[in-house]
């Protein structure tokens, strides 16, 4: 309790927004649930509870080639960038398709992430979130699917490790969806423990056999709501992040799980991301001097998204 009490008179500055005005530019078709206004609704909404202007609106920069390397292998982002259209569309599954505007947006959504990394890690920044889009959880070592191009976050991840020489790194995934693609990147990386929620059985139709001892995943059957999620933070969640104790937390923010979300089947609320995010924080104060980069994943419910992500970021930047 000393130790969170002192970091959390320590921590000054504001909660970083890392964004970019061209993650709207990518647009996967009318109707398509992962759909530009997903950001609009998140600013209007983080306006509307006038939190917006106690952050520090960051714009994303370009991922490099060299830090998509960490995670993607150079033949596959080859082959991403090959798939890019000049016009029209080019799906690489029924889901997923690039426009136009697809690639210059995931390069920013990946670069996001870089750019958390090094604010929170260099001490401008108590802790990040990213508002981003395309999303990345889904996003495997060398494929593309679930509305995922570059894994985002396991992009950060690998920052983190590579540039600042973390040996712990939590990252929490509490989207509707398992996060099979940072699942695919870390499994055999004992830095990195992962402790996840999911619908199951449900796309991507995976998770309920861990590939790894450092993959804590939990999955919740349809119709679960804030109560079972609650039980697997207190009973699960917390004692493996205790033994753990990282360095560093990252979260895949997926607010897809809330039940007024279509696209799943789970009954979480706006008090339960808010609780669940102050439970995060308190590890992160214990074990990392308050290091959290959250990232966009999920959420496709327009007014259910926006209210979750400004319960999530409310914790985040009232400290």
């Amino acid at each position: 309790m000393l130790t969170w009490l002192k970091n959390r008179l320590q921590r000054n500055g504001l909660t970083a927004y890392i964004t970019h005005p061209v993650c709207l530019q990518h647009n996967m078709g009318v109707g398509h649930p992962e759909c530009p206004e997903r950001l609009v609704a998140i600013k209007d909404q983080l306006m509307a509870a006038q939190i917006y202007d106690s952050l520090h609106e960051v714009e994303a920069p370009e991922v490099t080639e060299q830090q998509l390397a960490r995670v993607h292998p150079p033949r596959y982002v080859e082959y991403i960038e090959a798939c890019a259209p000049t016009v029209g569309t080019f799906r690489m599954d029924p889901d997923t398709a690039m426009a136009p505007g697809t690639l210059p947006a995931a390069r920013r959504a990946a670069g996001a992430v870089i750019k958390a990394v090094e604010l929170v890690c260099e001490d401008k920044a108590p802790n990040a979130f990213c508002a981003i889009r395309p999303p990345g959880h889904h996003a495997e070592h060398d494929k593309a699917m679930g509305f995922c191009f570059f894994n985002n976050i396991a992009v950060g991840i690998a920052h983190a490790l590579s540039t600042y020489k973390f040996e712990r790194i939590a990252v929490i995934d509490f989207d509707v969806h398992h996060g099979n693609g940072t699942e695919d990147i870390f499994r055999d990386d004992p830095r990195v423990m992962m402790v996840s929620i999911f619908q199951h059985p449900f796309y991507p139709y995976c998770g309920d056999n861990p590939a790894g001892p450092n993959m804590v995943n939990v999955p919740l059957k349809a119709g679960s709501t804030g109560r079972e999620f609650r039980e697997v933070v207190e009973n699960v969640w917390l004692p493996s992040l205790h033994d753990f104790q990282p360095q560093m937390i990252f979260i895949s923010a997926g607010f897809d799980a809330h039940r007024e979300d279509d696209m799943g089947s789970l009954g979480l609320v706006e008090a339960d991301y808010e609780w669940v995010t102050r439970h995060l924080m308190q590890i992160a104060d214990q074990y990392a001097d308050g290091r959290i980069v959250s990232v966009l994943e999920g959420g496709y419910d327009l007014s259910s998204l926006a209210r979750s992500v400004t319960a999530h970021v409310k914790v985040l930047s009232d400290g």
